[in-house]
């Protein structure tokens, strides 16, 4: 854990971002958490460790990670917004049946458009919503 700690604290150094002891923990609980976890979710999750947590602190660094572009917000249609530590392009698959959240991989031209000629695209997300496979295999069982 040490060494994840120090790599978090470097992180955040390299972004010009205090690393107090919270931050540490939160970018370290993003950093871990493949489910994209919404603010509610970190603060529970983090508050049996750090009893003077604030969902107002928890904000507040999630806040200067975006700005800092070490995380993104995404939108699930699920009127929550939730956060990745994947700031590379990729999509989004929420299964409508368990609530899992997976990541896919975007070829480079999935945004090739000639519409788009003459704009500056600053965000791209794809999201997708259906039946993930573990769900529907055990649906045809």
């Amino acid at each position: 854990m040490g060494f994840i700690h120090h790599n978090i604290s470097e992180k955040l150094i390299k972004n010009n971002i205090k690393p107090s002891y919270q931050r540490i923990k939160i970018l370290g609980y993003l950093s871990s958490s493949m489910d994209h976890p919404t603010v509610e979710q970190i603060y529970n999750d983090l508050l049996p460790e750090i009893p003077t947590l604030s969902k107002t602190t928890v904000y507040n660094s999630i806040n200067l990670f975006i700005e800092a572009g070490i995380i993104q917000a995404v939108e699930l249609g699920d009127h929550e917004t939730r956060y990745d530590y994947i700031v590379i392009d990729h999509g989004h698959f929420k299964c409508i049946q368990c609530g899992g959240i997976f990541d896919f991989p975007l070829e480079n031209d999935a945004f090739a458009s000639k519409f788009l000629n003459g704009f500056m695209v600053k965000d791209k997300n794809v999201y997708c919503k259906g039946i993930c496979g573990k769900c529907l295999a055990n649906k045809n069982q």
